[in-house]
């Protein structure tokens, strides 16, 4: 009987039903990970919300206490204040929404003009950094370690204060070809176009394209030939020569308004405020001193094979590093380059220390105090540089994908 038993335990098929499992008990709430991590983030979510509503509910109280009523209708309103420089038309019988305006225009010369300036200084530095010149190479690494071991703040109080508010004052200005200096600033010449200098003004533009189409063009028979092309030498032809034929050609239609000094300081011309000029020179020193060890890193990161490769083939130094070095260094640049595009951009908001107008300035700073709106004008302040800084992202990312090596 024994052995019946322990024969049947033992068939797959031998017709006895197989135990079946205890039924698995569902876990609890707590035990379920899945269930648990939807918790908290439903209860983290809802402190945030309660924290975001007090404060909103609490400005709001505030404001409404004090009489402050909320809105952007204070844009319309007269401003009553001046600006010391302006790229559009400004008198203070203007809005504060023009207020914004020229600060934001100021905030992005001086960012265009720094990121111009500092990209090249960068780049020089960067490259004379590895040069077999010892002189060359010392200089550069001492221009590095000095400027980007001093604050921003106390290099623009030393180009504003130290060197341009020590100029003579507007009567004792330094005069070179019609043009002064003094502590009033950079004064020159203003052009003015008279009739006919459309013409001029079309034949740069057309320049401008034919210059981009050339460039398509060389590109393309580069990589069909192997033949390059002068399109760096041929495009400056172009961009000058063109405007100026047709300058000539048409009478030469274009005055000068030449600055006339009347009282206290000079009426015409062009006016580069001290404080541009030193905001400028501090950002673009600076920063180019970081531009130029990402500059070396990059180049430090192409093999030196590319190098010795393009020796061995006759190629100059002048050749090798503009065709064979930089373009592949630049994959490396490029990310590191952005992070300081974005900087200068952001650093620019120093200029409300010497009294630069820019947005900081006039907007967030004067508008600001008259008004009281504390909240729209910061909101606004805030948003600008945080577009300003995802377009200079934007585009950087776009370029970064357009140098990066495709393989065939």
């Amino acid at each position: 009987m024994s052995s019946d038993i322990s024969n049947s335990s033992h068939k797959p098929d031998g017709g006895s039903a197989q135990p079946k499992a205890p039924p698995m008990d569902k876990p609890k709430f707590w035990n379920d990970p899945k269930k648990r991590s939807l918790l908290f983030q439903v209860l983290l979510l809802s402190a945030l919300g309660f924290v975001f509503y007090t404060i909103i509910d609490n400005t709001l109280t505030n404001l409404e206490q004090r009489g402050i009523t909320t809105g952007f209708d204070f844009l319309t309103s007269e401003a009553g204040f001046g600006i010391a420089m302006s790229l559009i038309d400004y008198t203070e019988a203007s809005s504060y929404g023009m207020t914004f305006l020229v600060g934001l225009l100021n905030t992005i010369l001086i960012a265009a003009m720094g990121v111009f300036a500092a990209t090249i200084l960068g780049f020089i530095l960067g490259v004379a950094r590895l040069s077999d010149n010892w002189l060359i190479s010392k200089f550069a690494t001492f221009y590095i370690e000095i400027f980007r071991n001093i604050p921003l703040l106390l290099q623009i109080f030393f180009w504003y204060f130290a060197v341009l508010r020590t100029l003579p004052h507007p009567r004792q200005s330094i005069e070179f070809f019609g043009s002064f200096i003094n502590n009033r600033g950079f004064i020159f010449p203003a052009p003015v176009a008279e009739d006919g200098f459309g013409l001029v003004a079309f034949g740069f533009v057309a320049a401008l394209v034919g210059s981009w189409l050339i460039s398509r063009w060389s590109a393309k028979r580069q990589e069909r030939t192997g033949q390059q092309f002068p399109v760096f030498l041929t495009s400056i032809g172009l961009i000058v020569g063109v405007p100026l034929i047709l300058f000539l050609l048409s009478g030469m239609p274009m005055g000068l308004e030449h600055p006339e000094l009347k009282g206290f300081n000079f009426r015409g011309g062009i006016t580069v405020i001290p404080e541009l000029i030193a905001l400028w020179l501090a950002l673009s020193i600076y920063t180019a001193a970081f531009i130029a060890e990402t500059v070396r890193a990059g180049i430090l990161a192409v093999s030196h094979g590319q190098t010795e490769a393009a020796s061995a083939l006759g190629l100059s130094k002048g050749k090798t590093l503009r065709l064979i070095v930089i373009p592949q260094a630049m994959r490396v640049v490029i990310p590191p380059l952005t992070s300081q595009y974005l900087n200068l951009t952001k650093n620019s908001s120093l200029a409300t220390a010497i009294g630069y107008p820019d947005l900081v300035n006039v907007f967030a700073g004067t508008t600001l105090n008259q008004t009281g709106q504390a909240i729209e004008v910061i909101a606004m302040t805030m948003a600008v540089y945080l577009t300003l800084s995802l377009l200079t992202s934007f585009f950087m990312n776009w370029y970064n994908a357009r140098i990066q090596l495709t393989e065939r």
